[in-house]
């Protein structure tokens, strides 16, 4: 019963966070550790480290749409 479009929202702030808002806990856990650890590696490494960081970051905004979008009940 999440909305979708808050579920975007909060995964284009928290990267990962918009899929546990939506139910997928695990899934969200994971998107969210690897966003960290690549700003992290982009910060201390490389550059190009960003490109990465930003494909991770465009997943978890749709994964947490469509999974919301899957889980909102249909207007009556």
């Amino acid at each position: 019963m999440a909305n979708p479009i808050l579920a975007l929202v909060i995964s284009f702030f928290f990267p990962g966070l918009g899929s546990v808002y939506a139910g997928k806990t695990m899934m969200g856990v994971v998107i969210f550790i690897i966003a960290i650890i690549l700003a992290l590696l982009y910060t201390m490494v490389s550059f190009y480290l960003i490109i990465l960081y930003i494909i991770v970051w465009l997943y978890a905004m749709y994964d947490a749409y469509t999974t919301a979008k899957a889980t909102e009940t249909p207007a009556e």
